[in-house]
């Protein structure tokens, strides 16, 4: 089986999670200069947005690098326009089915990896002739499905003939030992790489991941189909307080509206949406992007040899 890193050109079989807000241009290539695949997230932007990350990310690496796609973004049409007219080489997606975009995209050279929560939707994509599937576990940070990693992955690479990346509970080398005994060519990772120095958030945010142990994340917006996996804060508390008492979907929204910038942006610590998967117990200290790649291809390596010993 070829190795993540082989199939896309990079240093070390990773791919940086796209996540809102945070994989901004500068990151992405951050990332791809410490020898992952960095991506530009594009959810919450425009087309003009886009393209200006694109174009930032551009200026600061000469590696690869990709674009994370939302489907779900009221301007994706013109999104999914801007990564061909800029000569992106690498698409992630999300949040639904990019059979309408594949075509353009593959007759455009570039590579398309889907994220999927259940095998059922990874058969149906596989017909659209994409490259591969991001199986992505519940203990992922941010928008999650209900299948753990554990129990998705291998049922992903079971139904599929694409090559399948692990991704949800990956923050240490044996971890990352689990992915490629489940069948995975490699892993993204998210939530590690928030407490990298590069990483643009606000002070608060690393703060609080650093703080924040095994039970401290709590998945909020089951019951209106969107569930989203933050760190437990009085905003997170006072939202699934509020979906118990079935208030209005609308009273809800005026709770969230923004609290993803306010996390980022402001280090807003009642009122933030702290993004974070299940693996925030696991960090301990800020580190250098590349220092977090070189200690989990090394904690990998050195599980796989206790393994065979």
């Amino acid at each position: 089986m070829k190795k993540l890193n082989e199939i896309l050109g990079t240093e070390f079989p990773f791919i940086q999670g796209g996540m809102a807000n945070i994989a901004t241009g500068a990151f992405a290539a951050a990332v791809s200069n410490a020898g992952a695949m960095g991506l530009v997230g594009a959810g919450g932007m425009d087309a003009d947005a886009l393209r200006r990350e694109i174009r930032t990310a551009k200026a600061n690496t000469d590696k690869p690098f990709g674009v994370n796609l939302m489907l779900m973004n009221p301007h994706i049409d013109d999104l999914a326009k801007v990564v061909v007219e800029e000569g992106v080489h690498f698409v992630t997606t999300g949040a639904g089915n990019p059979g309408k975009y594949v075509p353009a995209w593959k007759d455009a050279g570039i590579k398309v990896f889907p994220v999927v929560a259940a095998p059922i939707l990874a058969k149906r994509l596989e017909r659209y002739g994409v490259d591969g599937f991001i199986a992505e576990g519940t203990e992922s940070g941010g928008h999650v499905g209900e299948m753990t990693t554990m129990a998705l992955v291998p049922q992903v690479v079971d139904a599929v003939s694409a090559p399948v990346i692990a991704a949800g509970g990956i923050a240490d080398g044996r971890q990352m030992a689990a992915a490629y005994a489940l069948g995975a060519c490699g892993v993204q990772v998210g939530t590690c790489l928030l407490v990298s120095e590069e990483c643009p958030i606000h002070p608060n945010y690393k703060q609080a991941l650093l703080k924040a142990g095994a039970n401290d994340t709590v998945v909020t917006g089951r019951t209106t189909g969107a569930p989203v996996r933050v760190l437990k804060n009085k905003m997170a508390r006072q939202y699934l307080e509020m979906e118990k008492e079935n208030m209005p979907l609308a009273e809800r929204e005026k709770l969230t509206l923004g609290s993803l910038r306010r996390a980022v942006f402001d280090g807003d610590l009642d009122s933030g949406s702290f993004m974070s998967g299940q693996v925030a117990g696991m960090l301990h200290e800020v580190k250098p992007l590349r220092k977090i790649f070189e200690e989990m291809m090394a904690g990998c390596e050195a599980t796989l040899k206790g393994l065979e010993a």
